[in-house]
């Protein structure tokens, strides 16, 4: 018999979304590190998925091809579920986790494997699924000093039950109609479609879509087994267990497709070099925070900081140079002010602090003196040892301004008559 060409169109088909997938990763590679999505390993996850359809083509063919392709055709479909749910793990870049997807690679590999062996002895098929039950628990104890994520603990219960099963099962045929490989499948892609909650539980149209295409995945390979059990008489075309792959990869499209909206929207509204808001986010922030103070007859606070002496630094080492230091500086501003406050990167070398209401000048000032001692201690760049200052003007509404241009000149006022003129200090 030759090789089954009803599976070209299926591999077609998820082979343009894995193209429709590497040209969105590409057109942002932040993708790739993306904590949200992992998509990097969805594209992984989905080329496995064509390696599947590849593999079962084979399976007409008689002899060693067709055992191989229904082999390798299902180790792949194993593994993607593997990359599917290692990708949702905001630690998936430790260490810990890594060990995790080669434990459930490798036992899942080998519990499939083991299928295709005529006659196995039962004391290996033991022992394979202890395996499975044990070393996803192993690697979770011994890196427990990372901590134990939920996620974690999900994909660890998930294992050990489904080892469990495959003991009992072996030992008193309990669900052994369910067969070995569809148990081993049923629970990585119910793995994934709780893990897709866990991460995405945002009521969007691609969190649905994927979470519940991950649910229709995994009964797929109960309610199958089950219907030919029961209905042996009824035949169900191939492409109608194929579609919940479907939905899974369009649900996908929109996650990436709605992260890729929120990243615009992001960078429309915050400083893509320091990740502070940008000076648009910034006059919407202190417009509305001179409101609140308005409506509540109170005070609030404007600090505009300029570095000085940025440019001594970005002339002696380059503008990267520069671009770390920019960095340094929002951090240690980060971690000193108030949440409830806006920090703004307003210019080349210039931020912006709104405080919201209720706010003092006094307050305000010895904040300001405060930051200043902040960024005149030295900082270490690349290696070298930098040691700049910083002028802050305070100005305060409505003492000083009633309006956003008022406010905002009286601050630069203040701020450019405490500007200093002392060299930078920048030791090798």
């Amino acid at each position: 018999m030759m090789v089954d060409w009803s599976k070209i169109p299926d591999i077609l088909a998820i082979a343009s979304l894995v193209c429709a997938f590497s040209s969105i990763l590409k057109r942002n590679s932040r993708f790739w590190q993306d904590d949200e999505t992992g998509s990097g390993l969805w594209l992984i996850g989905w080329a496995l998925i064509v390696v599947h359809f590849l593999g079962y083509s084979f399976l007409p063919v008689p002899g060693l091809p067709g055992v191989l392709g229904s082999e390798i055709g299902t180790i792949s479909l194993a593994a993607a579920a593997v990359f599917f749910m290692w990708a949702t793990v905001p630690y998936r870049h430790n260490l810990s986790s890594r060990w995790m997807a080669a434990v459930l690679l490798s036992t899942y590999s080998m519990m499939v494997s083991l299928d295709a062996v005529d006659h196995a002895p039962n004391w290996l098929f033991d022992g394979f699924a202890a395996l499975l039950a044990l070393a996803p628990l192993a690697v979770s104890i011994g890196f427990c000093k990372e901590g134990i994520h939920p996620l974690r603990r999900i994909s660890v219960g998930f294992q050990f039950l489904l080892g469990s099963f495959l003991l009992i099962s072996n030992h008193t045929g309990f669900g052994s109609s369910l067969g070995m490989v569809n148990a081993v499948l049923f629970t990585a892609y119910l793995s994934c479609c709780v893990h897709f909650w866990y991460i995405h539980r945002k009521a969007t149209a691609g969190s649905v879509i994927s979470i519940g295409g991950f649910f229709a995945w995994a009964s797929v390979f109960v309610i199958g087994t089950w219907m030919a059990n029961s209905f042996p008489n009824i035949h169900i075309e191939s492409e109608v267990w194929n579609l919940p792959k479907y939905v899974v990869a369009v649900g996908m499209l929109l996650l990436l497709l709605e992260r890729q909206v929120e990243q615009t929207q992001y960078l429309a509204l915050h400083d893509d070099l320091t990740r502070l808001a940008n000076r648009r986010l910034y006059q919407d922030r202190l417009i509305s925070a001179m409101e609140r103070a308005r409506r509540a007859n109170s005070t609030m606070g404007l600090l505009l900081l300029d570095l000085d002496r940025f440019k001594d630094v970005n002339d002696t080492y380059g503008h990267h140079m520069g671009d770390l230091l920019l960095k340094e500086v929002s951090r240690r501003l980060e971690a000193r002010v108030r949440r409830s406050d806006t920090l703004a990167r307003t210019g080349g070398d210039e931020f912006s602090l709104v405080l919201e209401e209720p706010t003092l000048r006094r307050d305000a000032e010895a904040l300001a003196i405060v930051l200043e001692k902040l960024l005149s201690q030295p900082f270490n760049l690349a290696g070298k040892r930098v040691t700049i200052g910083a002028s802050i003007g305070v100005a305060i509404y409505p003492e000083d301004g009633l309006d956003f241009e008022t406010l905002s000149i009286a601050a630069d006022q203040m701020m450019y008559s405490a500007k200093q003129g002392e060299p930078a200090t920048i030791e090798l």
